[in-house]
């Protein structure tokens, strides 16, 4: 692979990949406090649910390094509210500091939040590897795959979500094509993912997110792989907006639309995606001087029922037609934090 780490942290300084300039520009930001993450989290500067998560816990360590022993609960729990409020709808943000306060209960102190935010950005990248070999059988020998927004590994530690299956599958030597939503309005599958696939050697094809329905009609498509931001307790998926539109069109056109995701992203807690807060994004990513100023429907992500999902690809196998009993077994058994 040839793509610029997400996340840095060395010599315990944070600094994050500036996604706003990508393709044209390799940049990062240095995170001095949690000001500047929660700023970098809600610009999109850091993107991706995995990501955010790492990005988080180590902020929130961060945040606490120079607080005084008297102010170190205060300054905690100020500093996770920020986080936590920063975005609201990607389930890892949250599970990440949450998991932070509770090492904080146990040992109280700068140095093990920063030892349990290296453990959440080591465990991600042995996840990524995982969801990969479990989603290695799906890709055939000429497979053509559809992919939307930005699941590689820009939003993860490496080698994405999504698209670790992709990567492990080229460098195994298997020829297949990956098709890209240029997924608006941000174009995170143009600027990102198209990318960073490209830069690995892998063929692809980038295409308008209303040209899938045309593609698929002309039996361009085999597979659709996304990644998602939450999977609730039903198995309903929250993703990136546009995903809904794909799994309709897959179950129209008769094609398997996997859900790849680590364990961190399953929300046990929620019992369906209609109760998820969906957040809205600002309406000047869609108007300009070249569009009619008017009001602005422009929600981040999308519900997908689970009734469309084929099968989930994770850190702890495939998951194929799952119910909802099937999913809490899977995920919480197996020991979801």
């Amino acid at each position: 692979m040839n793509v610029p780490s997400t996340i840095r942290w060395e010599r315990e300084r944070l600094a994050v990949l500036d996604q706003r300039l990508l393709p044209s520009t390799v940049e990062y930001l240095e995170i001095n406090s949690v000001d500047q993450a929660v700023a970098a989290i809600r610009s999109l500067a850091v993107r991706g649910a995995p990501a955010i998560g790492i990005a988080a816990a180590y902020a929130l360590a961060v945040s606490v390094r120079a607080a005084p022993p008297a102010e170190f609960e205060s300054t905690l729990h100020a500093s996770a509210a920020a986080l936590k409020g920063a975005r609201p709808t990607a389930v890892n943000l949250a599970w990440a500091v949450d998991r932070l306060l509770a090492k904080a209960v146990a040992v109280p102190g700068y140095r093990a939040l920063a030892v349990e935010a290296e453990l959440i950005h080591q465990e991600d990248r042995a996840s990524c590897r995982a969801i990969g070999e479990a989603g290695l059988p799906l890709i055939s020998p000429g497979s053509r795959i559809l992919t939307h927004c930005n699941a590689g590994a820009l939003a993860v530690s490496e080698l994405g979500t999504a698209t670790a299956p992709l990567y492990l599958s080229h460098s195994s030597g298997t020829p297949f094509h990956v098709y890209v939503d240029e997924t608006r309005p941000l174009l995170q599958g143009a600027r990102m993912t198209a990318w960073e696939l490209s830069r690995a050697g892998i063929d692809v094809t980038l295409l308008c997110d209303s040209a899938a329905a045309s593609l698929m009609g002309t039996g361009g498509i085999d597979l659709v792989l996304v990644g998602t931001d939450r999977v609730t307790a039903n198995g309903d998926v929250v993703n990136k907006i546009g995903t809904l539109n794909l799994a309709v069109l897959c179950s129209y056109f008769g094609i398997p639309f996997y859900v790849a995701c680590p364990s961190s992203t399953f929300d046990p807690a929620t019992s369906r995606g209609a109760d998820v807060i969906i957040e809205n994004r600002d309406s000047a990513e869609i108007i300009g001087s070249h569009t009619a100023q008017v009001a602005a429907y422009n929600p981040a992500f999308d519900v997908t029922p689970a009734h469309l999902v084929t099968g989930f690809i994770t850190d702890r196998g495939l998951l194929e037609s799952p119910a909802e009993t099937a999913l809490n077994d899977h995920f919480i058994e197996a020991g979801t934090p």
